[in-house]
């Protein structure tokens, strides 16, 4: 089957929180003619972004062509879930006319485009581009290594040594394998910041990459949406960190559920995520949360220090629970204490 006959497919990645979920929500709203499904994977075992994409089905992208992928990182769990996934989506009377697939912040997207030379689904399906999102003002603050400089220094002085940090490692990956980078949240940095991140994702690229600045995750979808560059055809191109590694881990990684009763002020568990952020390093947080007297549910989203909240729909039928999926590196993951800083947004 030619590539003109295939379904395309764009994987859309990136670090935690660049804005992956805001970008898809923007493609579904502006698909045109086309008919998208649309696979999010998350690292962690309580979704927070399907449910969000799921509030912005259409008729291009109906519900049941959202499906989410929770059982762990894309990367690591393609034979048994990804591809059954695809293979449902191949099977169905109404075949889509693109996919998009949202990876967790924290998978490798060359494992990924391996399985697209799966017999069963190579023939009807090609990867029509990889995009990485990165937050321009994180790239421009060089937050991969707790000393951009002095590990570089090091490696430079001593060969034998590697430094990189494991988040330098998969934002690198993220970088060699994309047709497309998009520098997110770029009104925050100004024209000096932008060129400081395209400088940090130019010495990283392993070839000379288009960078796009992103706002809101507002993009004309021609720009985005068929590249026609069937990366599964075009791996030797896109280096990684686990070339020649027979399994990817995330063991560098740990995530915890923390469950939470009902909070008064919203305002002091903004300040408690910010403060683990500073003190013990948290990558990521995200949930529900239901504040006492609201009959609306507040979707909190951290990426580091800096924290969002809304309030996204009414609770309904569903129970009130407050949940937060904190993310954050192996040893710096400290559930106990966690817990007990964000219990310091409840009502006494």
């Amino acid at each position: 089957m030619s590539d003109l006959t295939k379904i395309p497919v764009t994987v859309i990645t990136g670090f935690l929180g660049a804005g992956k979920t805001t970008l898809i929500r923007h493609l579904m709203a502006h698909a045109g003619n086309r008919k998208l499904a649309v696979l999010v994977n998350e690292f962690g075992t309580v979704g927070v972004d399907g449910e969000i994409l799921r509030q912005c089905a259409n008729e291009n992208c109906p519900d049941d062509n959202i499906v989410e992928l929770a059982n762990g990182c894309i990367c690591c769990t393609v034979a048994d879930e990804f591809i059954p996934t695809i293979e449902a989506l191949m099977a169905r009377p109404q075949k889509p006319d693109h996919i998009l697939i949202e990876t967790s912040g924290l998978a490798l997207p060359k494992p990924l485009l391996k399985a697209f030379d799966w017999p069963a689904i190579r023939s009807q399906i090609t990867v029509d581009g990889v995009i990485a999102l990165a937050d321009a003002e994180a790239v421009a603050a060089g937050r991969f290594a707790p000393d951009v400089a002095a590990v570089d220094a090091q490696r430079l002085a001593d060969d034998s040594l590697d430094h990189e940090t494991p988040l330098s490692e998969v934002f690198g990956d993220q970088i060699a394998c994309a047709d497309l980078v998009l520098l997110s949240k770029a009104d925050l940095v100004g024209e000096a910041g932008l060129a400081a991140a395209r400088a940090v994702i130019e010495a990283e690229a392993p070839r000379k990459l288009p960078i796009l600045p992103l706002i809101e995750g507002v993009i004309d979808p021609e720009i985005v949406l068929g590249l026609g560059a069937a990366a599964e055809d075009d791996l030797a191109a896109r280096p990684s960190h686990h070339d020649g590694a027979d399994d990817h881990e995330h063991d560098d990684f740990d995530t915890v559920v923390i469950e939470l009763g009902e909070i008064s002020d919203p305002a002091r568990l903004v300040a408690a995520i910010e403060r683990l952020a500073q003190e013990q390093k948290i990558l990521r947080v995200k949930g529900h949360i239901a504040v006492t007297g609201k009959p609306m549910r507040l979707l909190v989203q951290g990426v580091g220090a800096r924290v969002r909240h809304q309030f996204d729909r009414p609770w309904g039928s569903d129970p009130r629970r407050s949940a937060l999926v904190v993310i954050a590196e192996h040893d710096n993951l400290a559930p106990d204490a966690i817990r007990a800083a964000l219990s310091e947004a409840q009502p006494a």
